[in-house]
């Protein structure tokens, strides 16, 4: 769906643009320059047609462009390619093994590097730098597949939430209001990853903002506000892509000192981590109290989703974000930076 919308949005005069799917059993695969074809549909989700040409990027820092791979025929050469946004969500796109493939490959890239990409994805090891800067996160306790759940879930209190250590989009996360359901909240969130935080929950607002790095360092955008309305527990999959009923406010109804405690904290997360390009820095807010709950590195790129729409709110639109972002990219290169 961010594919799809960047698609729709980027200068055609600028840019010559080549779409490539990735298939969930990891085919690269040429596809169509239709954004509808990447929209949601009676409510199912998008996905990429794996009959599409077969690509490979070879990890080779002089080729610098995508090679066709035909059954029977001997590999060609699409082209060169200059940068690439990368726009995919989860384990093996945003957590750093995508971004070590491009480096290997000599390819600019949108978005943070691969230390920065595999460090915000790893929730256990992003708040342990996070804490490690004097930055405020929640109480949690590591719980490894196969292993005796540490006593020390006891001190969090009830109710808990239960998450994959390294997903996204709120899959396999569970709020567990009692002791007798951390067991399947547990095995829920194993099925995803081996490694699986069980979180205190804070109750307060929730609460985001957007940064973005430039030449002059990094910049917070306006802040917005989630409110969950559909009567879902929290702000689930369901909440985020396929209900109406969620509703935003930009800016919230906060104080100015908590609005720009927000700004301040999440531009002291994005360089905490080492990242690069963008980064949507999400918070618990209690009274003046704020609390940094993770750092997405590639966040939804729909113009309906949190980081555009805050960025919109900023003064800066959708097409010269998708712009802005492609030339800090082209600006940064590869390498050691």
């Amino acid at each position: 769906m961010s594919a799809g919308s960047v698609l729709a949005a980027i200068d055609r005069d600028k840019y010559d643009v080549l779409p490539v799917g990735i298939t969930p059993d990891g085919r690269w695969v040429l596809s169509p320059d239709d954004p509808a074809a990447l929209s949601i549909r009676d409510r199912q989700l998008p996905s990429v047609d794996p009959t599409g040409t077969a690509l490979v990027l070879p990890g080779d820092p002089t080729a610098k462009g995508l090679v066709v791979l035909e059954p029977g025929d001997v590999p060609q050469e699409l082209g060169s390619v200059d940068v690439v946004f990368p726009l995919l969500h989860g384990p093996y796109g945003e957590d750093g093994t995508l971004q070590g493939l491009l480096e290997l490959a000599g390819v600019p890239y949108v978005g943070s590097g691969v230390f920065a990409s595999a460090v915000a994805m790893d929730k256990h090891h992003m708040k342990q730098l996070l804490t490690a800067a004097g930055l405020p996160v929640p109480s949690y306790v590591l719980v490894r597949a196969g292993q005796p759940v540490p006593a020390t879930v006891e001190g969090l209190g009830w109710p808990v939430f239960v998450k994959p250590a390294r997903g996204g989009s709120s899959i396999g996360i569970s709020k567990v209001t009692s002791p007798g359901g951390l067991a399947d909240a547990l095995a829920e969130a194993h099925r995803h990853d081996p490694k699986a935080l069980v979180e205190e929950a804070i109750d307060g607002r929730e609460v985001e903002c957007g940064v973005l790095s430039g030449d002059n360092g990094a910049q917070a955008s306006v802040p917005a506000e989630i409110r969950v309305t559909g009567g879902q527990a929290f702000y689930d999959f369901d909440a985020k892509y396929l209900s109406d009923s969620t509703e935003f406010d930009i800016p919230p109804a906060l104080p100015d000192a908590v609005l720009d405690k927000v700004r301040t904290l999440a531009v002291a997360a994005f360089e905490a981590l080492d990242c690069e390009g963008l980064a949507r820095v999400d918070f618990f807010v209690a009274d003046d109290d704020v609390c940094i709950n993770e750092v997405n590195t590639m966040p939804g790129f729909t113009p309906a989703s949190m980081f555009p729409r805050m960025w919109a709110a900023s003064g800066l639109s959708y097409a010269d974000l998708v712009s802005r972002l492609i030339d800090d990219a082209l600006r940064r290169g590869t390498g050691l930076r």
